[in-house]
């Protein structure tokens, strides 16, 4: 009798084991496939986000500072030229070369990017002992800091309605006239109207068209001044 009820229990186990893995397996399974099994991502896991580089206005970084206080502080000791209260209409110039003096007015008010970058690379000594690497009869061009025509950096070209006449200062570039060179520049010998509206226009030689003239290849910058 007792073997008769232990068959039974079996019996009852197996069929009630089987409606519930019938009714549930696939619960089971599910579960154990999130919790402990292969990981699964959330569906939003594949989605682009773009995550913000500043910080929400007020907020502090581990300074304790605000964004501003830090931007004005890191300009605190930069040169300006007069930048912090807008731009001069003008700058006096002056490029002394190896063989005489280059005097120029650089217009701020037409070019006042260029200008201003042109100011910032005097300031740092940029142009000290470069070159003129290219000489002909209607231009110089200098201030490449490779000496061959292929160095310098790039910057927006800055056009405007300056005449490029005798004298005229003015800013290389490339194929794209939309991108300028940001340390080469020219300075035209002769009248070059096919220039304008095609480059940087940014200041004009009023004394040593002289020394221009006589520049030869290879010629130095020894410094550039702003008075």
């Amino acid at each position: 009798m007792t073997k008769f009820y232990v068959a039974l229990t079996v019996v009852l186990i197996a069929v009630f084991g089987t409606i519930l893995y019938t009714t549930q397996g696939e619960n089971i399974k599910k579960s154990f496939t999130s919790s402990g099994g292969i990981p699964t991502l959330p569906p939003e896991a594949s989605a682009l986000r773009v995550i913000p580089t500043q910080q929400p206005a007020g907020q502090q970084d581990a300074s304790g500072q605000q964004p501003a206080q830090q931007q004005q502080q890191a300009n605190a000791g930069a040169p300006t030229f007069g930048v912090e209260e807008g731009m001069k209409a003008s700058y006096a110039a002056t490029i002394k070369t190896s063989r005489g003096n280059i005097k120029l007015t650089l217009f701020a008010k037409d070019a006042p990017n260029t200008v201003k970058n042109f100011l910032n690379k005097i300031q740092s000594g940029f142009y000290t002992n470069l070159t003129f690497h290219r000489v002909e009869d209607w231009v110089i061009q200098g201030g490449d800091p490779q000496g061959n025509g292929t160095g310098g950096g790039l910057m927006q070209t800055e056009m405007n309605q300056l005449p490029f006449v005798e004298g005229s200062l003015g800013v290389a570039r490339g194929s794209d006239i939309r991108i300028s060179n940001d340390s080469q520049f020219f300075i035209t010998k002769t009248e070059s109207s096919h220039l304008n509206g095609q480059y940087t226009n940014f200041g004009q030689v009023t004394e040593g068209m002289d020394v221009v003239n006589n520049i030869k290849i290879g010629d130095k910058i020894l410094k550039i001044t702003v008075e």
